[in-house]
């Protein structure tokens, strides 16, 4: 029997994104992966041990294609980038949302987005609980934010069902508003808020 080919971790993380994004989380699986591969499912722990290696080689596969290099401007302006700069990352890709939290510590590609966002938070003055608080409720809201839109947009079907709510008048009478606003303009402007609150700690 001929010995499997090599692989390289981008090849595995391209081949378990291809079935993320078909199949969804569910559908990631070492036999699926190795299907996808057109290989033994034995041959794929030639290289990962288990299912959550294949998830981090997704989220750095991703992340790793993001630019985290802070522009110039204003520190508000600099994390708009980089925030921006990461939505449209993720963006074709809104199953691995969830695998961003999951593997935020063990990914390099996560990490390498926390350090470019500590650093501008830095360099604007905030040190020590202030910037860990900062820090926390920006990446709080960028999470949320990318679910979101990734996995229930303003313009899905779940909104569309919530304007038709007779029994809730005002959750009704918002979805109908929501359905009008761009995803752009609904994450620039959530993120203007989150940056507004955390520039009053340089006040």
């Amino acid at each position: 029997m001929p010995r499997p080919r090599s692989l390289t971790p981008g090849q595995l993380a391209v081949a378990a994104l291809a079935v993320i994004d078909r199949d969804g989380l569910g559908g990631l699986t070492m036999r699926t992966v190795a299907d996808e591969l057109g290989m033994g499912t034995m041959s794929i722990y030639r290289y990962v041990p288990d299912r959550g290696q294949l998830e981090l080689l997704v989220v750095d596969h991703v992340m790793g294609g993001i630019d985290f290099t802070s522009p110039d401007g204003a520190w508000r302006e600099r994390i708009a980038v980089i925030c921006e700069r990461i939505r449209l990352g993720v963006a074709a890709h809104p199953h691995v949302i969830p695998l961003l939290l999951v593997h935020r510590q063990a990914s390099r590609g996560v990490r390498a987005s926390g350090e470019a966002l500590l650093e501008i938070l830095a360099g604007a003055g905030l040190d020590g609980e202030r910037r860990v608080l900062a820090f926390r409720a920006l990446l709080s809201w960028l999470t949320g934010a990318l679910a979101t839109e990734g996995l229930g947009s303003l313009a899905g079907a779940g909104t569309a069902a919530l304007a038709e709510q007779d029994d809730y008048p005002r959750l009704a009478e918002t979805a109908r508003v929501a359905r009008t606003v761009p995803a752009e303009r609904e994450f620039a402007t959530g993120l203007d808020l989150v940056l507004r609150g955390i520039a009053t700690y340089l006040e």
